[in-house]
C-alpha cells in the first residue's frame, strides 16, 4: 500500500472519494490520505461487471467502505453490486414512498425484504455460515436518493422504512424537478437540504450529501450529515494539474 506522506494532513474517515472509473491508483492514494469512503458511480461512470468485480475487493482490502451507487433502482443493479462484495448501495431515481419501499426491499434477503441470495464472495465461497442472512441484513446499508420532488415529499415516510438504512441527497437533479434552472445552494437549495437533514435525525438515521464546496461542507457539519463526499477523481486531477501550473508560472514569473 502507498504509504502517506510524512507531515501530511490526513482526510477524516468520514469523508467520501467519488470514483467514475475503477482507478486502482486513486483508490490507494485515498485509502493511504484517510479517506473513509469509496462511492462508486455505475450509474454515470465506466464501470464493467469484471472490472467491479476486481475493483469492490480491492476498495475493502485498502480499507475503504465501498457504497455503490446502482445503475438504477432494479433488484438486478442493487443484488449484483452487494453480491460483489459493496458494504452498502446507493439508489438513484426513487420516486416516492411506494417505489422505495418495492425497490429498497431488494437490498435486504427475507423476511426483511426480497434479496435473492447468491453463493460466492459474499460467503467465503462456501455455504452461507449460521446466521449469515441476518448478519448481512444488518451489514448492508441501503440509501435511496432524495433527488425529486416526489421523493423530498414522502422523506420522513422513506426514512422510516425498515428496509432503508438512510438517504443521500442529490442536489442537482433535487433543484431540477423542484423547477428550478440549476443547482447553486442558494436559500431554496439549502430548505430542500435542510429538511433531508430533520428528516433523518427525527428517524435516527444518517443523511449524506456530496459536498463539493466548503459551503455545503460547513451546512452538512452543521446539520449533521453522517459523512460526505468531497472530491471525485477527475475534479483531484483537474486541481493537481492546475495547482502545477500555477506554481510553474509562479516560478517563470521569479
Amino acid at each position: 500500500m502507498i504509504s502517506t506522506p510524512q507531515g501530511r494532513a490526513r482526510a477524516r474517515h468520514d469523508t467520501g472519494f467519488w470514483f467514475s472509473t475503477p482507478n486502482g491508483v486513486a483508490a490507494e492514494l485515498a485509502a493511504a490520505r484517510g479517506f473513509g469512503y469509496a462511492v462508486l458511480d455505475l450509474e454515470h461512470g465506466a464501470f464493467d461487471q469484471s472490472a467491479l468485480d476486481l475493483f469492490i475487493p480491492l476498495c475493502r482490502a485498502l480499507g475503504l467502505r465501498v457504497m455503490a451507487k446502482v445503475l438504477g433502482p432494479q433488484a438486478e443493479a442493487i443484488q449484483q453490486a452487494l453480491d460483489f462484495g459493496a458494504d452498502g448501495v446507493i439508489v438513484p431515481h426513487v420516486l416516492d414512498i411506494d417505489h422505495a419501499r418495492a425497490v429498497c426491499a431488494h437490498a435486504s434477503y427475507p423476511p426483511r425484504g426480497d434479496r435473492s441470495y447468491a453463493a460466492g464472495r459474499i460467503v467465503g465461497y462456501g455455504k452461507p455460515p449460521t446466521g449469515f442472512f441476518a448478519a448481512e441484513n444488518e451489514r448492508v446499508i441501503c440509501l435511496p436518493m432524495i433527488e425529486s420532488a416526489q421523493a423530498l415529499r414522502d422523506v420522513e415516510l422513506i426514512l422510516a422504512l425498515e428496509t432503508v438504512d438512510g438517504v443521500f441527497v442529490g442536489p442537482t437533479d433535487l433543484a431540477l424537478s423542484r423547477g428550478r434552472s440549476e443547482y447553486v445552494f442558494n436559500g431554496e437549495d439549502q430548505r430542500d437540504i435542510e429538511r433531508i437533514a430533520v428528516a433523518a435525525r427525527a428517524a435516527g438515521k444518517p443523511w449524506v450529501l456530496p459536498a463539493w464546496s466548503p459551503a455545503e461542507r460547513s451546512f452538512a457539519a452543521a446539520h449533521g450529515a453522517s459523512w460526505t463526499v468531497v472530491v471525485d477523481e477527475r475534479g483531484a486531477l483537474v486541481a493537481g494539474l492546475d495547482g502545477f501550473l500555477d506554481r510553474l508560472q509562479q516560478e517563470r514569473a521569479a
